[in-house]
């Protein structure tokens, strides 16, 4: 069985967007629907948020199926234009477990041009945050513009930092059209539940 046999999620945003803290919601979520889940964080050179994930996941993933890979790089390079450290360690992954049925790779922080190549990602997911301005969607970003679903994550802090999330849902419409995006606050679960149902509706097929 090869990469292409497994169902491949991509994760993407800025620093700080709130990505590893949407894996951290997803992953249990998935285990706890029956699902056999594969998680690969990239980062230029450190292995940190892997190791967050070996611990946070310790009783749900098996330890071979989380991985770090380090891009050497701009994050992006690992998951665009060169994703093959990624899929040779999705392919490690579906030879050792053969029934794995979703495999989540998370990109290292990055800025509104990230994109996943199609070859590694089957659904994409941007993370951006209210506490980064609420002129984001305005920028217009490829991440922005072009993932299958466009999370607005740390809702809790847009009174802090004078976001408005009605300009921002105004804007995100007006970027987006019809393509989804959600507003979660990872930090206590709330909206997660409807992005793990966009992604168990599109991937997953359940």
């Amino acid at each position: 069985m090869g990469y292409r046999d497994v169902a491949k999620v991509g994760i993407g945003g800025p620093v700080g967007s709130g990505k590893t803290a949407l894996v951290r919601r997803l992953v249990p979520a998935l285990v706890e629907d029956g699902n056999e889940v594969g998680v690969i964080a990239n980062d230029i050179m450190t292995q940190e948020d892997a190791d967050v994930f070996r611990e946070s996941f310790a009783d749900l993933v098996p330890a071979d199926l989380v991985e770090g890979v380090e891009t050497g790089a701009c994050p992006h390079t690992g998951i665009r234009e060169d994703p093959s450290m990624n899929l040779a360690a999705i392919d490690e992954f579906t030879e050792r477990h053969p029934d794995l049925d979703v495999v989540i790779v998370e990109s290292g922080g990055d800025n509104l041009a990230a994109t996943f190549n199609p070859e590694l990602a089957d659904y994409f997911l941007f993370v951006i945050s209210v506490a980064e301005g609420e002129d984001i969607p305005r920028k217009r970003g490829p991440g922005v513009t072009q993932a299958d679903l466009l999370v607005i994550n740390k809702t809790d802090l847009a009174p802090h930092v004078d976001a408005d999330l009605d300009v921002i849902e105004r804007d995100t419409t007006e970027v987006r059209g019809d393509d989804p995006f959600v507003f979660t606050n990872c930090k206590d679960g709330s909206g997660v539940g409807e992005v793990i149902s966009h992604v168990d509706r599109e991937v997953l097929f359940a």
